[in-house]
């Protein structure tokens, strides 16, 4: 049986999850943990819940999904992983646009040790992903989707009544628009979706209730 795991963290109020199963192994979704007090509370859970990190997992490659790698890297030995097509996004703009937030950022930026590719499975425990490309939002916008347990990692992509943005470096409106009709008619109503900001919703909430998809018909 899966149990998942959320914090609302940092600046961009971003969402972290932990999934993991009976077996002790966990994968880290978008792990956004900056706060001192908030990476402090992770690595406590994991503790608590006697849970083995296995994957450090990316929906996409922006700055506030990434600020608590290198806090999994110091303790876990784990690298990021994250689609092929944000590579550029990842080993040079996130550096530049941590640099314009912030002067003094605090911690390292570890690069990826995997490049994720469309329909690849990630296994943990006794359970898999599957990871969906939907490009949009980024480049390498992905879904993270487990079949057995009816839930989807939706990234920036798709939110509660809401998607994500376009007009940032590496978005691209029409493919986000595509990305969009793809995933809502691949997924079952039923499945839930965990975004990377905001409260989790379903696949049919959305296209009976999200005005985007709803201009979109």
């Amino acid at each position: 049986m899966i149990k998942l795991k959320k914090w609302m963290t940092n600046p961009c109020e971003e969402c972290t999850h932990v999934l993991s199963d009976e077996t002790g192994e966990a994968v880290i979704v978008d792990c956004g943990v900056y706060y001192p007090n908030e990476r402090r509370h992770l690595l406590e859970y994991l503790e608590a819940e006697h849970l083995h990190p296995v994957r450090l997992l990316l929906t996409h490659a922006h700055h506030d999904h990434v600020y608590g790698n290198d806090l999994i890297h110091a303790h876990f030995g784990l690298l990021p992983e994250v689609h092929e097509a944000d590579k550029l996004l990842m080993t040079v703009r996130l550096r530049e646009r941590i640099d314009e937030i912030y002067k003094d950022y605090p911690y390292p930026l570890p690069m990826p040790g995997h490049y994720l590719t469309d329909d690849e499975i990630i296994r943990f425990g006794n359970h898999e992903l599957q990871v969906i490309h939907t490009p949009g939002h980024t480049p390498g916008s992905v879904f993270f989707y487990c079949e057995e347990a009816g839930i989807a990692f939706s990234g920036d992509t798709l939110f509660y009544k809401g998607i994500g943005r376009s007009d940032l470096p590496g978005g691209d409106k029409e493919k986000l628009a595509s990305s969009l009709k793809f995933i809502t008619e691949l997924l079952s109503d039923e499945t839930v979706i965990y975004p990377g900001h905001g409260k989790k919703s379903t696949i049919g909430y959305e296209k009976a209730n999200n005005p985007y998809l709803i201009a979109a018909r």
